[in-house]
């Protein structure tokens, strides 16, 4: 897999996930809004510690500095 996941994407993804799990553990978002919220959550801790996405892949999308 080669990565299409730039810096700031990985941190901005981290951020989100850290506060949605936040929100969650404090019981303000609950329910399935809650458990949803989390697994895609999980998902973003995942890709940003991989640094690939395979929705980035399908569209096309590379946020990825170039190499030189």
């Amino acid at each position: 897999m080669k990565k299409n996941m730039g810096n700031a994407d990985r941190i901005i993804r981290i951020l989100v996930a850290a506060a949605v799990a936040i929100l969650y553990f404090t019981n303000i978002i609950t329910g399935t809004l809650g458990i949803v919220l989390l697994a895609i959550a999980a998902v973003f801790i995942l890709t940003s510690l991989v640094g690939f996405c395979p929705l980035y892949k399908l569209v096309g999308l590379n946020t990825c500095p170039a190499k030189k």
